[in-house]
């Protein structure tokens, strides 16, 4: 079969995917996009829950390629709720898509190989497209880590929690949700709102909650960045990647570290205030028992559930995007599984690019969530047309009428 040529394939159709499309080929750098938009959210998440980052860090790329959250409240005439919930920023996601008139491919890319000139990709059905360039935007699901001690069990005793879209399926059940961070709290919340008997068993000594400093009045934004990654003060080095990516490197990990620590947003806290909480221990083993799963704790205490939700994070490898082809993968410099990237997002590959979480070691934690979409495609459209930050910033576009205002 002959192979179609493109100049530039975006693989992914998250906030990243969506983002960086918008803005390229508002640049002139047209670029076609596979995959489903707004999957990973949709299938990946549970229904009821609301997101952490607040609404400034909320907007998809490059405010002005694409619809705001602002536009897409005044497009649908009613307010949504702060914290937003997940169900109207995946309708977000898809107002953005349509009123940027973005053309998506929903098949997905099983293959990637680099050929003279650039790259071969295969999809689903078999068709074979060459391009020029490539960006990785796929996405964390690959990424989902569970921990060694619950290898071998099945997926009705353990689960990871991006393997549910709606936990009120665990109606009846026993449940233990592992881990301390977000996902393990809202997690938890949703399953005792749902009558479901849980428990939290976490490794960290405590609960930590975020929120507890001031956002707002006079001295919040001198400590926080809009976008809200990271602590008081580091907030506003994270959110300029390019400063920070000039720091020693010990200096980066440093605030990878301390952005990333596991917590939650303070508004679970009366949420969760009837759940038990074990802290301080973790699972040293876990194996079936009479039909159900038993846990044994480092301090040797024991307890039997019905299931292991594990709330326990993702940890970047690219080798574990299955469309990444060894002699491709053998290529790229990475460090702890996460891709080495110059100023513009390119791998040591000429022509592969990554975004999201997989760019967070090249750029710092920012580029973790969707606040740093707009910084993405600012910066990754530089790269590819060559054109200084003020042409890559305008023009604007008006969302009313989806044409570009001059």
């Amino acid at each position: 079969m002959t192979a179609q040529r493109a100049d530039a394939i975006v693989i992914g159709a998250g906030p990243y995917g969506l983002a960086t499309a918008a803005t390229l080929r508002r640049v002139g750098a047209g670029a076609r996009v596979f995959g489903e938009p707004m999957s990973f959210w949709e299938r990946h998440m549970p229904k009821g829950m609301f997101l952490r980052s607040p609404w400034a860090g909320s907007h998809i790329g490059d405010t002005q390629a694409g619809p705001t959250l602002d536009d897409f409240e005044r497009a649908r005439g009613e307010r949504i709720a702060r914290p937003i919930p997940l169900a109207d920023f995946v309708a977000y996601g898809h107002h953005f898509r349509q009123r940027v008139a973005l053309d998506i491919d929903p098949r997905t890319v099983t293959a990637v190989e680099p050929i003279a000139g650039g790259f071969r990709l295969l999809l689903a059905d078999g068709e074979p497209i060459e391009c020029a360039r490539v960006v990785v935007a796929g996405g964390i699901s690959s990424f989902a880590h569970r921990p060694p001690e619950f290898d071998g069990l099945p997926p009705d005793l353990a689960s990871h929690s991006s393997d549910h879209a709606d936990l009120a399926a665990f109606a009846g059940a026993r449940i233990a949700v592992i881990g301390g961070g977000q996902s393990a709290l809202e997690s938890a919340a949703l399953l005792h709102e749902a009558g479901v008997d849980v428990m939290v068993i976490l490794r960290g000594p405590r609960l930590r909650w975020v929120g507890r400093a001031p956002r707002s009045g006079v001295l919040g934004p001198l400590f926080f960045h809009k976008t809200d990654v990271g602590p008081a003060g580091l907030s506003q080095l994270v959110a300029r990647p390019s400063l920070l990516r000039r720091l020693p490197r010990r200096l980066q990990d440093r605030a990878h570290r301390r952005s990333l620590v596991a917590g939650a947003a303070l508004w679970l806290r009366s949420r969760i205030s009837e759940i038990p909480i074990v802290d301080g221990r973790h699972v040293v083993e876990a194996a079936r028992a009479n039909g159900h799963l038993r846990l044994r704790l480092d301090d040797r205490a024991t307890c039997e559930v019905d299931h292991a939700l594990l709330a326990t994070g993702y940890r970047v490898d690219v080798r574990r995007y299955g469309f990444l082809g060894p002699a491709l993968l053998a290529r790229v410099r990475c460090v702890e599984g996460y891709p080495v990237l110059d100023g513009g997002f390119q791998s040591s590959v000429p022509g592969l690019y990554f975004v999201g979480a997989p760019a967070s070691y090249s750029f710092g934690p920012l580029v973790r969530f969707v606040a740093g979409t707009e910084f993405t495609v600012r910066t990754l459209a530089r790269a590819l047309t060559g054109r200084p930050r003020s042409d890559v910033a305008g023009p604007a576009l008006d969302v009313r009428s989806a044409e570009t205002v001059r």
